[in-house]
């Protein structure tokens, strides 16, 4: 059989590469070092065109199958990484393979370990990939494999935000039903005790973090989440501040209710309410429709603060929240973000950049007992806390011009025009 690509190909170059090789035996010059997960599969990361791939050998039936769930996950805007193309009619005795494009900023779970595992990580971790779960299942997507080694972990702001990367096992339906709920639970809880197990046994996890507590925990956790999403509950009719109340925590999970569903009991004047939940991303869309930043969620609701905070500080309460958002970017967000040496700026995605930051500038005026400024943090922030900072950009630049000195002057030409007056906006809140 003829060698077939089949996908929404971008680059041409894929085409190319040594397909008629064993995926270990890759020569070096079309691969690229990554961080990897724990995979019973070979994987390899191969840079073309500024871009980077991600390519894993695996049966032609299974290459298909994972390409069209991906395809169904990402139309559904489920975290997943993106699908490119699957390879078929390779050389004789070689599997297929499965192209999908790497996940910038990401990071497997290992890899966000410093040393020990700690205990506060973790929990952020477990928190991600809780969310994520619930999400899968919202949609009617049963995973069959859920583990913290068959996810990415991107970081939003002083949290995670977990992406499926491997949907071998995964299914399709309609609405998935409480079976397959509770199996996907018990499968991701034997996972992640064999994991902490595995950590535990090469001396990275904390000493207080028992492996048997952490697989219950995601469970726990899991339930408690479900449960605040789709749980009916039953209030007074003349108590309508517990639905806004009701609103207001799913918001803060990062969940829309699309409508609420009102439904008086018979025989009471009791009203039972159940939200209709569509998706999670609440701060994530408004911060795209007023700024077109794409950001996490936790990162959006960061920088919708501090967005709000300049309203407050310019006097614009009753101004149009488009213009404000417009004038927010402009002279706050971006002079920020290219306030920081083009070299060090791939080291972290500009959000996560911003939100550092604007957590710097808290802690430098608390010490200092007043607000020290942006430009002043900005500047602290990069000689004391990126420059040590290793880079998380998966992306390699391919204009030599992004590799300029830290020191150039153009980012402390930009600093200048940071703390004009009435431009701090909500920044000097950043640790509230």
């Amino acid at each position: 059989m003829p060698l077939q690509m089949t996908g929404a190909l971008g680059d041409p170059d894929l085409i190319r590469l040594p397909w008629e090789v064993p995926l270990e035996d890759w020569p070096r010059h079309h691969l690229v070092d990554l961080p990897r997960g724990i995979s019973r599969h070979v994987v390899r990361f191969a840079r073309l065109s500024g871009k980077v791939y991600a390519i894993k050998e695996i049966s032609e039936r299974y290459a298909k199958r994972e390409y069209q769930l991906l395809w169904d996950l990402a139309r559904l805007d489920a975290p997943s990484v993106e699908p490119v193309a699957y390879v078929t009619g390779r050389a004789e005795g070689l599997d297929a393979a499965l192209i999908t494009r790497h996940l910038q900023f990401s990071l497997p779970y290992r890899a966000v370990m410093s040393g020990t595992l700690r205990p506060d990580t973790l929990t952020r971790l477990l928190d991600a990939l809780a969310v994520l779960l619930v999400r899968l299942h919202l949609i009617g997507f049963y995973w069959g494999d859920c583990s913290l080694s068959n996810t990415l972990f991107r970081r939003d702001a002083g949290a995670f935000a977990a992406y499926l990367v491997d949907a071998e096992t995964g299914e399709m339906h309609p609405m998935i039903s409480e079976g397959q709920r509770l199996a996907d639970i018990e499968v991701a809880h034997t996972n992640i005790f064999g994991e902490m197990l595995d950590l535990e046994a090469g001396g990275l996890l904390h000493p207080s973090v028992d492996p048997m507590e952490t697989a219950e925990d995601i469970v726990n956790r899991y339930h408690r989440l479900w449960d605040e999403i789709t749980q009916s509950e039953i209030i007074e009719e003349v108590d309508w501040h517990r639905v806004e109340q009701r609103i207001r925590r799913l918001n803060l999970l990062g969940f829309d209710v699309a409508e609420m569903m009102v439904r008086r009991k018979v025989g009471t004047g009791r009203l039972i309410v159940r939200p209709k939940v569509v998706d999670a991303g609440h701060h994530q869309r408004r911060l795209l429709r007023l700024t077109g930043l794409d950001v996490e969620e936790n990162q959006a609701r960061r920088l919708l603060n501090d967005l709000d905070g300049f309203r407050v500080a310019k006097g614009l309460r009753h101004e149009d929240e488009a213009i404000v958002a417009h004038r927010w970017l402009a002279e706050v967000f971006q002079p920020t973000v290219e306030a920081i040496p083009a070299g060090l700026r791939g080291k972290l995605d500009p959000a996560q950049l911003f939100h550092e930051i604007l957590d710097h500038r808290w802690y430098l005026s608390e010490s200092a007992g007043g607000d020290v400024g942006l430009a002043t943090a900005v500047k602290s922030y990069v000689d004391n806390i990126l420059v040590h900072k290793p880079d998380e950009r998966a992306l390699l630049p391919d204009d030599p011009d992004d590799h300029d000195d830290p020191d150039d002057l153009g980012a402390h030409d930009r600093l200048d025009r940071l703390d004009a007056p009435g431009d701090l906006g909500g920044a000097a809140r950043a640790g509230q």
